[in-house]
């Protein structure tokens, strides 16, 4: 091996270190020095996005979990469970307001409108995704969209 052969590797060994140290340095520099410090609402819509999707309820607690607590008014499920399908219609859930749609649904009558929220139909789960929600809360949220969709 000869000189000119050790030397153009120490060179290209050398090449690669300062690439890789100067790529170091530049995302040491560039990285931030502190947490950025978020506003209350943020760290809330935060804690929200990373929420987990449901909750594991054993049979018997639904009733406890709503006697343990006021009912949750219709509004207020609505809000919080029924809005992101029923205020756009996603996967065919009818959109409160839509009077067409709803007769449709209670032509069938009301119990059965009831019984379809509680246990699911089509692309809805059961109790539209509100766990936690009593039979009497999901009925509330029912009449809440129905009272709407007038």
């Amino acid at each position: 091996m000869g000189i000119t052969s050790l030397m153009g590797t120490t060179m290209s060994q050398l090449r690669i270190f300062a690439l890789i140290t100067f790529v170091c340095v530049a995302l040491w520099g560039c990285s931030a020095k502190e947490k950025p410090q978020l506003t209350a609402a943020q760290e809330q819509a935060v804690a929200e996005r990373i929420a987990p999707e449901g909750h594991v309820v054993k049979a018997g607690q639904v009733v406890a979990v709503a006697a343990a607590g006021a009912a949750r008014s219709g509004s207020d499920i609505y809000a919080s469970n029924c809005l992101a399908c029923h205020a756009s219609g996603v996967a065919g859930a009818p959109i409160l307001g839509d009077v067409a749609a709803w007769t449709d649904r209670l032509s069938k009558g009301i119990e059965t409108v009831y019984s379809n929220a509680i246990n699911g139909i089509n692309m809805m789960p059961a109790r539209g995704t509100c766990a936690s929600c009593s039979d009497d809360e999901v009925i509330a949220a029912i009449d809440y969209i129905l009272d709407n969709s007038k």
